[in-house]
């Protein structure tokens, strides 16, 4: 008897009474599903080709690219890369030019102190 309750059919027909009940959609959450990727992520993609290393570098980088980053413009969290090294803020529509996986580099902030150590140095 305890084994019924938990088979998928039971589950949908508890859902469908649900939603005959409320008149809203019930959404089925986990319902005796699985997780898709424990580990690969983004890179299930590929597979078994390429190799697990190869696969784990290109998996930092799809983060990286896929991910909203903050807009130094407005603040708020809705930077988007629109093609390499071009990155669009969807909120106050500002254009930034960055790097190809992330809106900032290394190379980037290195430049950026540095420019504003010799404008200090100038204005002193």
């Amino acid at each position: 008897m305890n084994d019924l309750k938990s088979t998928p059919l039971v589950l949908s027909r508890k859902y469908i009474s649900q939603e005959k009940q409320t008149g809203f959609h019930v959404k089925k959450v986990n319902a005796n599903w699985s997780k898709r990727t424990k580990k690969v992520g983004i890179t299930g993609k590929y597979g078994i080709r390429y190799g697990s290393s190869l696969r784990r570098q290109c998996k930092k980088l799809e983060v990286q690219q896929h991910s909203r980053y903050d807009c130094s413009f407005c603040g708020k969290k809705a930077v988007k890369r629109e093609a390499t090294g071009i990155w669009k803020c969807k909120a106050c529509n500002k254009t930034i030019a960055g790097g190809a996986y992330s809106v900032s580099t290394a190379a980037a902030a290195t430049i950026r102190s540095t420019i504003r150590r010799l404008r200090e140095l100038v204005e002193a």
